[in-house]
């Protein structure tokens, strides 16, 4: 009979970084979903009224936080704990908006744009800083969806 420790409660086994990860980026939603989301109010102040993203929850904090969007009476105030639930979610919408440029980029030269057009597009000054920014993109792209 083998047996096959929770890797949960094991004191000696280290604990899986993807899963805890995934746990902290779930429970940073639902912090700030319930916290700052939790009405038809609150949510208007966000792109989809239903579902808050990554980076809505971001915004929403840092807006809050820095006095940009007004509080809804009863709304708590933004804490340490939100801002620190704000900043777990950074990773995450930043690999979203990698995929989203990389995507936009080969897009683009899908439909004939030149690095030079493009690296106007990108407020970058030469086509060679905007082939550059698409090639270490597509590599931090990769390595995201290999995780």
């Amino acid at each position: 009979m083998s047996f096959e420790p929770d890797r949960s409660s094991d004191p000696f086994t280290p604990p899986d970084a993807g899963q805890v990860r995934a746990h902290r980026v779930y429970a940073s939603l639902m912090r700030i979903a319930e916290r700052h989301a939790a009405t038809e109010a609150q949510r208007s102040r966000q792109v989809h009224p239903d579902v808050l993203g990554p980076h809505e929850a971001i915004r929403l904090v840092s807006f809050l936080a820095g006095g940009g969007a007004v509080r809804e009476e009863g709304e708590p105030e933004v804490d340490n704990a939100d801002i620190t639930a704000a900043l777990t979610l950074m990773p995450l919408a930043r690999a979203e908006m990698d995929q989203l440029e990389a995507g936009l980029l080969l897009m683009a030269r899908g439909r004939g744009l030149t690095w030079q057009e493009i690296a106007f597009g990108l407020g970058l000054g030469t086509s060679q800083a905007a082939r550059q920014r698409y090639e270490r993109l597509a590599g931090r792209v990769a390595t995201e969806t290999d995780r």
